[in-house]
C-alpha cells in the first residue's frame, strides 16, 4: 500500500499529517510513502528529511493523490481534492463529520473508505490513537501563551525594590484536556488560578495542578461515556452563569474551553460578564470555531469590548505546528499499526472492532456510522 500526504489547504493550517519519524516507522511496516513537495515546511520539516526517512517526494498534489491507497490528512479535504483519490482508497484524518457534510458526501460519491479520527472512542486501549486529546493539550498550552502575550502585565508575583507586583489572576472554564493544560501552563508562569467545570470528578485534578476549583451548585450532573461534560439544562446554565460572574469580574485572563461533541459550543460568558472585567483584561475563546463560548467573540479576530480583548483564535494547535504535527502523526501511526494486516504494508479494516466500528464513517462509498446516519 502507498500512503500519501499532501499540503494542507485549510486556511491557516500549518500542521502536517506525516513527520519524518513516523515515515520511518511506517516504512518499517512495509508501506510505501509519498508526500507532496513542501507538505511539512510550515511545521519545520524539509523534503530532504522526508527523503532520508524513506519517503518519495512528488512535485504536485494531484500526481501524489492518484497513486494513493491510504491518504493521511489533518483538516477535512475539499470535495475537489477527494475527487482525485482512487476509488476504494482509504482516507484517515480529522473529518469533522457533524459539520463538514460536503467532505463526507464527497467520500461517498468517490467510493472511499473514510475514517474520522475524532470518532475514536475514549477508552484505555484507544488513548494512543486519540488525536482530539493530543491536539487539545497543545491548544491549552498555546491559549495561555497567547493570553500572556496580550496581557500588559506579568504573570508571577514579583518583589522588587520599587514595590511588589501581584500575580495575574486566571480563570479557566472547562477542565478537560485543554483546560488542564492551560492550568498547568498558567501555574508554570506563576499566575493565581481558578477553574470551573460542570463535572465535580475533575476537582482533584484541577487542585493537583495548582488551581482553586470554583464550586457552583448545579444539582445532578455528570459526564458522557466518552468523558465529555453532559449538556446542561436551562436552569443549570443560569446557576452556572451566576456562579461564574464574580470569578470573571476579578480575573485578568479568562480562558473558555467548553465544547459539546457534535453540537454547537454552549454560550456561557455573556457580554455583561466581559464588561465587568478591568480594561486590558484578556478573554480567550477556545471554542470559537464551533460557535463560541463568549458573546462577541469572532473567528480569528480580536474584538475589543470596553477595553477587554476578546480573542477568537481558531486552530490553536497550529500555533505550535511542529510539536502538534509530531503528536498527530503519532496518533495516525498508532491507528495504522493497530489495524495492519498480516502481510507487510497492508491494512485489515474488516475485523469487528469497537474502534473501527466507531471511527469508520464511510466504507466503500456507503455511510455506515450509526450516529451519523441520523444526522445525514
Amino acid at each position: 500500500m502507498r500512503i500519501v500526504t499532501t499540503k494542507e489547504t485549510w486556511p491557516g493550517e500549518k500542521r502536517v499529517a506525516l513527520v519524518p519519524e513516523t515515515v520511518k516507522k511506517l516504512a518499517s511496516l512495509g508501506f510505501d510513502l509519498s508526500l507532496e513537495s513542501g507538505a511539512g515546511l510550515q511545521a519545520g520539516f524539509t523534503d530532504s528529511e522526508y527523503e532520508q526517512a524513506g519517503a518519495t517526494i512528488a512535485t504536485d498534489a494531484q500526481s501524489t493523490l492518484q497513486e494513493a491507497d491510504l491518504v493521511l490528512a489533518v483538516r477535512p479535504l475539499a470535495a475537489d481534492v477527494i475527487a482525485q483519490i482512487p476509488t476504494s482508497a482509504v482516507y484517515l484524518g480529522f473529518l469533522d463529520p457533524y459539520r463538514q457534510t460536503d467532505t463526507v458526501n464527497a467520500c461517498v460519491a468517490q467510493g472511499l473508505t473514510a475514517i474520522s479520527l475524532e470518532m475514536v472512542p475514549r477508552s484505555t486501549r484507544a488513548q494512543k490513537l486519540d488525536g482530539l486529546s493530543s491536539q487539545a493539550s497543545l491548544a491549552g498550552y498555546a491559549a495561555m501563551i497567547v493570553a500572556a502575550f496580550h496581557l500588559p502585565r506579568i504573570f508571577p508575583l514579583m518583589m522588587t525594590p520599587a514595590g511588589t507586583l501581584s500575580p495575574a489572576r486566571v480563570f479557566i472554564i472547562g477542565a478537560g484536556v485543554a483546560g488542564l493544560q492551560a492550568i498547568a501552563t498558567a501555574h508554570r508562569l506563576g499566575a493565581r488560578i481558578e477553574a470551573f467545570d460542570t463535572r465535580p470528578v475533575v476537582k482533584e485534578e484541577v487542585q493537583s495542578l495548582g488551581a482553586r476549583f470554583l464550586e457552583v451548585d448545579l444539582g445532578e450532573l455528570g459526564q458522557t461515556e466518552q468523558g465529555y461534560a453532559q449538556e446542561l439544562t436551562e436552569e443549570q446554565q443560569q446557576r452556572q452563569t451566576q456562579g461564574m460572574a464574580e470569578a470573571i469580574a476579578r480575573s485578568d485572563i479568562v480562558v473558555t474551553t467548553a465544547q459539546v461533541f457534535g453540537r454547537p459550543a454552549p454560550r456561557i460568558v455573556t457580554l455583561e460578564m466581559v464588561k465587568s472585567m478591568q480594561p486590558t483584561s484578556v478573554v480567550i475563546d477556545m471554542a470559537v470555531e464551533t460557535g463560541g463560548n463568549v458573546e462577541g467573540s469572532q473567528v480569528d479576530q480580536i474584538t475589543e469590548i470596553d477595553g477587554v480583548k476578546v480573542i477568537g483564535m481558531a486552530n490553536l494547535p497550529s500555533q505550535v505546528a511542529g510539536h502538534a504535527s509530531e503528536m498527530y502523526a503519532s496518533n495516525l501511526f498508532e491507528y495504522v499499526n493497530e489495524f495492519k494486516g498480516e502481510e507487510p504494508g497492508t491494512l485489515n479494516l474488516e475485523v469487528d472492532d469497537e474502534i473501527l466500528n466507531a471511527s469508520i464513517v464511510v466504507r466503500n462509498g456507503e455511510l455506515v456510522n450509526e450516529q451519523l446516519k441520523e444526522v445525514y
